[in-house]
């Protein structure tokens, strides 16, 4: 202890250095030459770790010991504790205790803010005892709460990731961790086996219906050239950074082979989506006149441009961006990340359009139920708003 460290300190350091040993109290008091009253008080205001009555001559102990492991790849020592707390009392920076330890000095400074007296005194034993119970407390997984757990499920049976439910529930609760949950402690009981109360097969609710992870692989389609076509390198600048609504990302989803397509078009800006019903096939003249039915809807502001993929379903662009007024653009070759949106899109779909399945039994009706379920969905790149409100609020500031 350095020279003018004030008495009562090392007193109250030597108390605390006996209670840690599992000494009662009491008798630590008694060995001090230090009242009750003193000692039991310089216990309470130090934050320590609460008391045990016990039945053994001198009275209780305290609940935590320093007999824990602790060292190299783990938590802190009771050695490292001490010669941290050794550091400090000589003034040393928690860099230059690190160094003493071999330790990050980030690692002294949580070590210290974390498991300090309550009057801010650093004493090894009871923090080595204080990390020993927080270590041991009981961690119970919150998807182990029925009502939470009730709550997830229904919003994945209706498509929700894991990420949106978490986003959901954090603004929805925002102080109330007890009633928030992250993605992946959703994802840990979709895959690990007795993690929480979701049911066994609701995995199959996520976009990749995989019943355990992995890292998503792409898959190659056929594309078709388009000599004469734009090409991304001349879509307006504007397009990119989805400041200016109108511009529409497009593609098909496709069912098993013979069996039917869905056409998919999504604004860049708002995510709204429309679905385009192709129920006599696929070919050029079936997507060109759905799609200008569907998007002649639109006011012309909103129509500026479209971006499709080099399948031959869009042969007949000529005739789109003529009634349309919009230009089309197409991807490069074997780019189709460069329309993302709708790659996006398209994955959500997938929850009610599976692949491999007959794509040809779902009606015009069914296509605006899921259209309208996608577009009154929260979407986290539009700060949990939904694409219905977005789109409702461009169309009232133009009238």
């Amino acid at each position: 202890m350095p020279s003018g460290f004030p008495f009562s300190s090392q007193v109250r350091r030597a108390l605390f250095d006996l209670v840690c040993r599992g000494v009662p109290v009491e008798r630590a008091a008694r060995q001090l030459g230090v009242s009750k009253t003193s000692a039991h008080a310089w216990w309470s205001q130090a934050g320590a770790m609460p008391l045990l009555n016990s039945m053994t001559v001198g009275g209780p102990v305290h609940k935590g010991r320093v007999d824990t492991p602790g060292g190299r790849g783990h938590r802190l020592s009771l050695e490292e504790r001490i010669e941290v707390m050794r550091g400090r009392d000589q003034g040393l920076s928690y860099a230059e205790i690190g160094a003493r330890i071999g330790r990050d000095k980030a690692v002294v400074w949580r070590e210290v803010a974390r498991n300090r007296n309550a009057d801010g005194d650093y004493h090894a034993a009871m923090a080595h005892s204080r990390a020993a119970q927080r270590a041991r407390r009981p961690k119970p997984f919150k998807l182990a709460d029925p009502e939470l757990a009730a709550a997830v499920t229904e919003w994945m049976d209706q498509g929700w990731s894991p990420r949106l439910i978490a986003l959901v529930l954090a603004q929805a609760h925002g102080g109330d961790r007890l009633r928030r949950v992250s993605h992946e402690t959703i994802y840990q009981a979709l895959y690990v086996q007795t993690r929480g109360h979701l049911r066994a097969d609701l995995h199959k609710c996520l976009s990749t219906r995989r019943a355990r992870r992995k890292s998503g692989t792409g898959s190659s389609r056929h594309r078709s050239p388009y000599a004469d076509a734009f090409t991304m390198s001349k879509r307006p600048a504007e397009v990119e950074d989805r400041a200016v609504p109108g511009h529409w990302e497009g593609d098909l989803i496709m069912g098993a082979p013979g069996c039917g397509a869905i056409g998919t078009l999504v604004e860049r800006s708002t995510r709204f989506t429309i679905l385009l019903h192709l129920p006599h096939g696929h070919s050029a003249d079936e997507v060109a006149a759905t799609m200008i039915t569907a998007m002649s809807e639109l006011p012309e502001h909103l129509r500026r441009t479209i971006t499709w993929d080099r399948g031959i379903e869009l042969a007949r662009y000529r005739d789109i961006e003529m009634a349309l007024q919009a230009p089309v653009y197409f991807c490069d070759p074997h780019s189709p990340w460069q329309r993302g949106t709708n790659e996006n899109t398209n994955r959500l779909l997938r929850f009610w359009f599976a692949k491999s399945s007959d794509l040809r039994e779902h009606t015009a009706d069914d296509l605006r139920q899921v259209q309208d379920l996608l577009n009154t969905r929260p979407r986290p790149t539009l700060d949990l708003q939904t694409p219905a409100a977005r789109l409702a609020d461009l169309l009232s500031l133009a009238a």
